[in-house]
């Protein structure tokens, strides 16, 4: 069933609907208001002529309770496929990952690249990192891979670029030449698409090369949702979890796409020092006072109390700002972040196998943490005691 046609079912539904029901009170009438050779002037006979208890409803030009609701249900049936296919056929499903450099996005696209298939979600990676030239460089097999039409190396060679004019240059490159990325997507229709991304934050706050392209993907028909991970172990530090905080909001603004932001590597969450406040003040990003007061306390920052509380006061403004968390190797813990993908993005498909309608059942869920989850992940992770 081709595009058109369904169009054409959902379109058609309701004039059908109103035919058949019109088709038959006319046809009712038409057999109760014969004339009756008995009466003078040729009055009309008001008399119901005897039919099946089952067909009528003893009241003229109704019909009966049994063949309504059985037209109801032939109609619903139609109108459930049609919306079905419609749905199979026209939207594509998929996550824009980005996110600082190293913070795991090629690791998180690899990772749940093998949980989907293995739920019976057919996925594919496209690399959109210019920079991921070498064989080795990506833990997945892209789908579509960049580098075959441009690659930093080659313009830092030919164009006498640095690296991060290199990535700007390879970027608007793909802009120019995005027919390229289309020929290659066509080929994946059905396919739950993972974009990867590059980490450099220009990217998103001086250019406007990946918002044009994210957009040109939403006029193909697909439904996406941008994964923003940033490395958990931000939050050992206060003023570099203040400019997470900052990027991260800058990043949804810039996207206007329904975004997910994700504490990568949580395992490591204490690698580099220890947490100040519990887990969940800042997976929600709770009140930013206490943020600032202890940013305030490093000598080199205190020059800076102003700039620090103007930017928690942008930031609780918004209000716009919460994290999910992220091990990668724990497949629970991937679970809990694809389900609130798909509840940004609307997945849902017919298709799916038994192992995965646990997920789907979570269209009707809570976006927001289980806080009894959160203080697992902390008592896991953390040696923060309350």
């Amino acid at each position: 069933m081709n595009k058109e046609s369904v169009l054409h079912g959902v379109w058609f539904a309701p004039f059908l609907s109103r035919a058949v029901y019109t088709r038959s009170s006319v046809h009712d009438l038409t057999q109760t208001t014969q004339k009756n050779p008995f009466l003078s002037n040729g009055e009309m006979s008001t008399s119901v002529p005897d039919r099946p208890t089952c067909c009528t409803t003893g009241v003229t030009g109704q019909p009966s309770l049994l063949g309504r609701c059985s037209f109801n249900r032939l109609l619903f049936r139609l109108l459930c496929f049609c919306f079905l296919e419609l749905g199979r056929t026209m939207v594509v499903y998929g996550q824009v990952v980005v996110g600082p450099p190293g913070s795991g996005k090629s690791t998180y696209c690899a990772g749940l690249e093998q949980l989907l298939n293995a739920l019976g979600r057919p996925c594919s990676v496209i690399n959109l990192d210019p920079a991921n030239d070498s064989p080795t460089a990506l833990p997945y097999r892209p789908a579509v891979n960049l580098t075959e039409l441009v690659t930093v190396s080659r313009v830092m060679r030919e164009q006498g670029l640095g690296p991060n004019g290199a990535m700007i240059y390879a970027m608007d490159y793909l802009e120019m030449n995005f027919d390229w990325l289309e020929r290659k997507l066509d080929a994946l229709r059905g396919q739950y698409l993972l974009f990867d991304f590059p980490g450099q934050i220009e990217l998103f706050t001086h250019r406007t090369c990946v918002r044009s392209m994210i957009r040109k993907l939403l006029d193909k028909d697909l439904r996406l949702a941008a994964v923003n991970l940033v490395d958990a172990h931000y939050c050992t530090h206060a003023s570099k979890f203040v400019s997470v905080l900052v990027s991260s909001l800058t990043i949804m603004l810039e996207l206007e796409l329904p975004h997910v932001n994700v504490l990568s590597k949580v395992d490591l969450v204490e690698q580099y020092g220890k947490l100040d406040f519990g887990l969940e003040f800042y997976t929600d990003v709770m009140d930013l006072d206490y943020l600032v007061q202890l940013v305030n306390r490093d000598p080199r920052m205190a020059k800076h109390a102003k700039l620090t509380q103007a930017l928690c006061e942008v930031i609780e403004d918004y209000s716009l700002v919460s994290f999910q968390t992220l091990d990668i190797q724990d497949k629970e813990s991937v679970l809990r972040v694809l389900r609130v993908v798909d509840k940004a993005n609307g997945f849902f498909s017919p298709t799916s196998r038994p192992l995965e309608m646990d997920l789907l059942q979570s269209v009707g869920r809570p976006v927001e943490q289980d806080p009894d989850w959160i203080m697992d992940v902390q008592e896991r992770y953390t040696s923060f005691d309350r």
